[in-house]
């Protein structure tokens, strides 16, 4: 079985990948770490992901999250993913959340530790990825509310 931590870079999502690693420890489960990087120069700004007269490059980016993730969880098995089939009918942050939640059921996920930006915030931010990754009923789900 897998544990999947959909990572921003966020404090929360650090402090998931922290639990999922501790939590692997104990269960004796892999831990695999997923970025989704959307081929958006706004979307990556808005995240801090990089400053305002960097050039964007997804790769690069996914690259800076595999350092981080090395540093805090060096066991762990890194993804990232650009997503290629983005609706002109949905938001980016549709298609982050179905590639997250394509991933967990590809590897199996028996946990995903969800620890965004918004997540726990409220029930149900509009910008969090916590409430419609959560409502799937293919893992369960371990919410991060505090760093």
């Amino acid at each position: 079985m897998t544990l999947l931590v959909p990572f921003d870079g966020s404090e929360l999502s650090e402090a998931a990948l922290e639990r999922a690693t501790e939590f692997a420890d104990f269960a004796g489960e892999d831990v695999l770490v997923l970025t989704v990087v959307p081929d958006e120069v706004e979307y990556a700004l808005s995240r801090n992901w990089l400053g305002p007269d960097e050039p964007f490059d997804p790769e690069a980016v996914a690259e800076r999250f595999r350092e981080r993730v090395a540093d805090i969880a060096p066991e762990a098995e890194f993804r990232h993913e650009v997503p290629e089939d983005v609706s002109s009918m949905a938001s980016l942050r549709t298609d982050v959340i179905r590639t997250i939640r394509a991933v967990a059921h590809e590897v199996e996920a028996s946990v995903v530790f969800i620890g965004s930006e918004n997540a726990g915030r409220v029930s149900s931010p509009v910008s969090s990825v916590g409430a419609p990754v959560s409502e799937d009923p293919g893992y369960d789900v371990y919410i991060i509310r505090h760093p």
